[in-house]
């Protein structure tokens, strides 16, 4: 099974609190010697804006991010959360991304932000995304705080916890489906 990590940060820092708990959950599931697992920190990425072109004609680092996720079979995508929504970065990778590139593939979402007053941007930014693309969602995704990090590093059992749930909730679920897409269908969108 291949598990593509996202981080939709486009931080400065190396260490951004979005890219240190994606590491973390996907940190989790790599110790399963049937997951290969890999990271796509979009700060490292010089990806294209979505120009509407069909998504395979583009090149560079944006066709290798593209290629990444279409060839994974399950995700576990963070971003920090601003204005009450996801990046534009990672926003930009989804509009990319050809239709039916998420269909029946697992994603577990992980959020983070400054205070609490943003989790639930998982449920009404993230998860809504998810469902266009027919994926499956893992319920409960993860939503970390600045009090949950301490000097960079992601401290809080409590979300260390969760986030080694999520991670092996994502491979749990994906496993069970055994690549069916079980899902509705979807309707033929042309892209011109």
């Amino acid at each position: 099974m291949k598990l593509v990590g996202i981080s939709g940060s486009l931080s400065l820092s190396k260490r951004s609190k979005t890219l240190t708990a994606v590491e973390k959950a996907v940190g989790f599931v790599r110790k399963d010697p049937a997951v290969d697992a890999e990271i796509i920190n979009l700060s490292d990425y010089d990806v294209q804006f979505c120009d509407g072109r069909d998504p395979f004609l583009y090149e560079g680092d944006t066709k290798t991010v593209i290629d990444k996720i279409v060839s994974a079979d399950a995700f576990i995508i963070g971003t920090p959360i601003y204005r009450g929504s996801l990046t534009g970065a990672l926003k930009n990778v989804f509009d990319l991304i050809p239709n039916d590139s998420l269909r029946g593939k697992v994603i577990g979402f992980v959020a983070t932000g400054g205070t609490y007053h943003h989790y639930l941007a998982i449920e009404h930014q993230l998860n809504p995304i998810a469902s266009y693309f027919r994926a499956h969602v893992v319920p409960g995704g993860v939503y970390a705080h600045n009090d949950h990090y301490e000097s960079g590093s992601l401290t809080d059992e409590a979300i260390l916890q969760r986030l080694k749930t999520l991670g092996e909730s994502v491979v749990s679920l994906q496993r069970r489906l055994s690549g069916e897409a079980i899902v509705t269908a979807f309707p033929e969108i042309p892209r011109t």
